[in-house]
């Protein structure tokens, strides 16, 4: 869905997106407490993050490393010098009273994503920025029939929050958009990008304008915790806002939240402008100034990023480009194939991987580092396959017990007794056998029947018990037939 046909012409959608990323961090951003998913109410919770009063906030580093990887990722600037402002507001999971953030002096400036689009469309969606700040807690509004509990366990996590330019012009094209940011920050190891647990959601900004008209007035849609919400929050606001703008109303700037149950926005408050946070700078905190040689030497460190292990993939390896897309959209996934095909022939398990494991990826509902084939194991398979020792469809029956008891290959191999017969006299005699016991049929094969020949590989196949190498059977048949 991208341009909305109204009742008397066509509307435009015009979308930026506040992406916020836990930071992959054991501490949180300001404090020494835990910053681990989960754990009793309030049990992660150090004293500056429940807001006792005399507490110092301390910036923990690696959330410094992890904005500056980002900003690479995204082809950013990283600014030497940024500065932690205080963001002033009430909300009784904030302790607080104020949330530790970067306003007008942000770590990360500028960017890009590129992503791609149905029919090979690629599309460049500018970034405006990345800063570093706080997590709120969280009010639990369902255990108590008269009063709303409170866990502090989030509150000082520290996050990424990631701003868009208002690039994107459709559900589809920020589906791609968070897609492509979540594995990057994957990759980076930043972020584990886990949406369900909110390690990372979006915040939806929407307003829709006839064709050439000027920008309208925008809806922000907040914590939209999965890509398929997303896309279902942008096409209803999208449709809201239309019908709203034709039956002669006006859109108010307002907050909504997204119910996925049933598929709508629905109003949460009048939306805030930043004046209205009362931005000053942390007088807890002094800038932060960081070093260039601490820049570089975090760039010389960066891991190969989803596109460029596309490419090398296509370029040096000889995969299909839909192969290579489907490979390293998730880290793990091209670690695990890249393990397997090491030293091999990288086509024939590529197809294993996208084909039997996924498969049974999907069917069991584990991610691939719970895969009980290990990669290397999936290799000694396809190695298998390659030297004659067993045949596809038997190679296939191994893996099916592999995966269900984790043993090795070779062990599975020998276990169920699959090894193709590929000695010729063996297979000479077992030729020699279905012949004699046919000749009726040789006759008429010599006759001028060629096709009968699949009659006879048939035969030579059940009498091995399907152990025969098939090319070996019918190289030997049609020598013999035809002598």
């Amino acid at each position: 869905m991208s341009n909305i046909e109204g009742r008397d012409g066509e509307w435009e959608m015009v979308i930026g997106l506040e992406t916020h990323a836990q930071v992959a961090s054991k501490a949180k951003l300001f404090s020494s407490a835990s910053a681990e998913f989960g754990g009793a109410p309030n049990d992660h919770v150090a004293f500056l993050d429940a807001g006792m009063p005399g507490m110092l906030p301390v910036i923990n580093q690696r959330c410094v490393e992890a904005a500056v990887l980002s900003g690479f990722g995204m082809n950013s600037i990283i600014n030497l010098k940024s500065i932690f402002d205080r963001k002033n507001y009430f909300y009784p999971d904030l302790p607080l009273g104020y949330q530790i953030s970067q306003f007008s002096d942000p770590i990360v400036s500028g960017g890009w994503l590129d992503i791609e689009l149905e029919g090979g469309v690629t599309k460049r969606i500018g970034v405006t920025r990345l800063h570093l700040e706080q997590d709120a807690g969280k009010s639990i509004h369902d255990q108590d029939p008269y009063r709303t509990l409170v866990d502090l366990n989030r509150a000082g996590v520290g996050l990424m929050e990631i701003v868009s330019e208002p690039d994107i012009g459709s559900a589809e094209e920020a589906a791609a958009y968070v897609t492509k940011l979540r594995a990057i920050l994957r990759y980076l190891g930043v972020c584990d990008g886990n949406m369900e647990e909110g390690s990372l959601r979006c915040d939806v900004n929407l307003s829709m304008r006839r064709l050439g008209d000027e920008l309208g007035t925008r809806c922000e849609i907040k914590n939209v915790n999965s890509i398929r919400f997303i896309r279902e929050a942008i096409e209803f606001e999208a449709r809201r806002q239309v019908e709203v703008l034709e039956d002669g109303g006006a859109i108010v700037q307002e907050t909504r939240l997204f119910d996925p149950d049933r598929g709508e926005t629905r109003s949460m408050r009048s939306k805030e402008e930043s004046h209205d946070y009362r931005y000053f700078p942390d007088p807890d905190l002094p800038p932060l100034v960081l070093e260039q040689s601490y820049v570089d030497e975090l760039r010389a460190g960066m891991p190969e990023l989803p596109d460029a292990k596309k490419t090398r993939f296509v370029a040096e390896l000889g995969l299909t480009p839909y192969d290579a897309d489907v490979l390293t959209a998730d880290r793990d996934n091209a670690l695990y194939f890249e393990a397997a095909a090491d030293g091999r022939d990288a086509k024939a398990v590529a197809n294993w991987v996208t084909g039997e494991v996924f498969g049974r990826l999907n069917k069991d509902d584990v991610s691939i580092n719970a895969a009980p084939v290990p990669a290397g194991e999936l290799g000694a398979l396809v190695d298998m396959i390659k030297s004659g020792q067993i045949s596809g469809r038997q190679a296939k029956e191994a893996f099916e017990a592999m995966w269900a008891d984790g043993k090795p290959a070779q062990t599975v191999v020998d276990e169920l007794g699959l090894s193709q017969i590929s000695d010729y006299s063996a297979i000479e005699a077992l030729v020699d056998q279905v012949m004699q016991a046919n000749m009726d049929k040789v006759e008429e094969y010599r006759g001028g029947k060629p096709k009968l020949i699949g009659f006879f590989v048939g035969q030579v196949m059940k009498a091995s018990k399907g152990q025969a190498n098939p090319a070996s059977v019918n190289a030997m048949l049609k020598a013999k037939l035809d002598g």
